[in-house]
Parts: structure tokens; C-alpha cells; sequence
């Protein structure tokens, strides 16, 4: 393959590698070993640039495991910025962009871009989660594994998403050892993204372990399911500010259910790669 041109952008520390697929697609290539952050470039994932069948754009996701992904908030507005650099997007513009999660409308802000998310299902059939199909999982009491049980809630944001509220710091939880676990949690046979979330007087803090990533600095969908999960259970009004290690992101849920997903968004770099080298 020759080189590939790669752009890398970042959203309160959720990065994205993203590849130009609008008129020339580069066929397959090896995300792994493009997101691997020791022998790649680094990134949760890499966002594929196309024309959209039923918008001007469209948006394809691959996780940092190769892994399909179906919506991500943070790279819809990662997305809109590559737009904006390449002048094929103006500043204030709505975007129409095709996504596995149906239509997305995203516009540029001052300092990063807003996403419209769409309205967040909590049936286990959409989710999913198993069960009976038209049942909610909401402020249940769930075993997390290590002898401590927390009120959890399961939505989803276009992926799943498994909510569970502590009121301790979510720095006190060993991640890398529960996450794992809770992803390929027998509840989810799609596997889930999980968050430990805590309600401050400022907002939310989560902490969160993204499907197929890992832990990550941030999270859109994860900060949209913290906040509808909150706002159902009355613990949050209908704004909120959601706060992760790598930043805060903004969530807003609308009187007709539709949620919006805002924050900042930086370009980190764009280089041209020779992705067989970076193979087996």
C-alpha cells in the first residue's frame, strides 16, 4: 500500500485518527496496529471520512481493537473540526452526517463542536441487553465483581452503556481490573461500555471503559449516558456538566428527548504513514 495520510484530533482526550475516504477509499488497513499507542501512532480509534448515501458525509468507526464501533460523540465532533480545517465545513454550519446510528447533525462552535446524539433508549432490546425485550434496567442494584454492588442503569446512546452511580471517588476503583470484566459482563452480548460516575455539586465525575478501547480520557456517548441516566433518576437537572479525566463535556437533554453532546476539540497532528510497516 502506498503512504496514507492520517490526520489525529482529540476531544477532552478521547483521540481519533481520521482518514479521508471521500473520493478515493484506502481499502483495508490494520487499525490495531495504527491505534496500538507503543508501536503506532496512538488513538481510541480511527474514523473513516466518506460521502453518505442519504447525507453529504458519513462516518465509519473502527475501535482501537478493530472492532466495529456504532456511534461516538467525541468523533462526530472530531470529524466536524477535519471538515472545518479542510474549508469543507464553515464555521457555525450544521452538518448532516451518516452514521451506523442513523442521521447526525453537528455544527462548529467557538471552541470545539456540539453534536446532536439523538434520544437515548433504555429498553434491553435496543441496548442490548438480555431479558425480556421491552424492559428497562434502571437504578437496579448490580454486583460489579468485587463484593460491592452499586445502582446501575443500562442505555443506549446508539452503543451500550452500563451507568453505575457511587458515591465514592470513581479514582478509587481498579479500572483496569473491573472494566474487563463488566464489558464481556453476560448481560451484554455485544459486550457494553461501562461508566463509575458520581454526582458533585459542579456535575458528574466519571471515569469510564470504553467497548474494545479500554480506559479512556473521555467519552461523548458514555457523558450523554451518564447524563439521561441521572436525569432519569432525578439526580440532575436537564443541563449538565460531565467531567473526565481528560476534560468536561457538556450534555444537554431537550424537552422532546433529543440529546446534545458539546465540548472542545483540538487537531493534534497530521502525518503520512506507511501502514505495512507498522503490521505483524
Amino acid at each position: 500500500m502506498s503512504r496514507l495520510a492520517i490526520s489525529k484530533y482529540q476531544a477532552s482526550g478521547n483521540d481519533f485518527l481520521l482518514v479521508d475516504d471521500l473520493d478515493a477509499p484506502v481499502g483495508d488497513l490494520d487499525v490495531p496496529a495504527l491505534c496500538d499507542r507503543w508501536t503506532g501512532i496512538g488513538a481510541d480509534g480511527l474514523i473513516r471520512v466518506g460521502r453518505g448515501r442519504t447525507a453529504a458525509f458519513s462516518f465509519a468507526l473502527t475501535n482501537a481493537d478493530g472492532s466495529p464501533a456504532g456511534m461516538s460523540g467525541n468523533g462526530m465532533r472530531c470529524l466536524a473540526a477535519w471538515l472545518r480545517d479542510r474549508d469543507l465545513v464553515a464555521h457555525g454550519d450544521a452538518i448532516d452526517v451518516e452514521t451506523p446510528a442513523g442521521i447526525k447533525h453537528v455544527w462548529l462552535t467557538l471552541d470545539g463542536a456540539t453534536v446532536q446524539m439523538g434520544q437515548p433508549n433504555f429498553t434491553k432490546a435496543a441496548i442490548p441487553m438480555r431479558g425480556p425485550a421491552w424492559e428497562t434496567f434502571q437504578e437496579q442494584p448490580f454486583d460489579i465483581g468485587d463484593g460491592r454492588t452499586l445502582a446501575a442503569t443500562a442505555v443506549s446512546m446508539g452503543n451500550p452503556h452500563l451507568v453505575l452511580f457511587t458515591q465514592e471517588d470513581p479514582e478509587r476503583y481498579h479500572l483496569e481490573h473491573i472494566g474487563p470484566a463488566l464489558e464481556h459482563h453476560e448481560l451484554f452480548p455485544e459486550r457494553t461500555n461501562v461508566e463509575f460516575a458520581r454526582l458533585t455539586e459542579a456535575g458528574i465525575e466519571v471515569r469510564v471503559w470504553e467497548r474494545g478501547v479500554g480506559e479512556t480520557l473521555a467519552c461523548g456517548t458514555g457523558a450523554c449516558a451518564v447524563a439521561v441516566a441521572a436525569h432519569e433518576a432525578d439526580r440532575c437537572g436537564v443541563q449538565v456538566a460531565v467531567r473526565f479525566r481528560g476534560g468536561t463535556l457538556h450534555v444537554e437533554r431537550r424537552s422532546d428527548g433529543e440529546v446534545l453532546l458539546g465540548g472542545p476539540v483540538r487537531h493534534v497532528f497530521d502525518a503520512t504513514v506507511d501502514p505495512d510497516e507498522l503490521e505483524g
